[in-house]
């Protein structure tokens, strides 16, 4: 019901920027248009400064997998002795 309400409003509000014309009604449609995503905006950039404040730090697991490749496990033969001896 509370979205009905909302589309007739849009509606009554769409019919009264028409009758104002095309550069009054046109101006009033863009700065509306334009609040919304600016609005829209600062509420995702808020979001994500809640959730990077709730995210796990980095783990020394991330950091092994970042970590680059010792020179003796570069070559594929080297790493599958590497494998098989169990050193991992």
């Amino acid at each position: 019901m509370y979205l009905f309400l909302w589309i007739l409003l849009g509606t009554a509000l769409g019919y009264a920027f028409f009758a104002m014309g095309p550069i009054v009604g046109g101006i009033l449609a863009f700065g509306i248009i334009a609040g919304c995503l600016f609005r829209g905006v600062h509420l995702l950039n808020t979001i994500h400064k809640r959730i990077s404040t709730l995210l796990p730090q980095e783990d020394s697991v991330q950091k092994d997998a970042q970590a680059p490749i010792p020179d003796h496990l570069k070559s594929a033969r080297a790493y599958k002795e590497h494998v098989k001896k169990g050193e991992m």
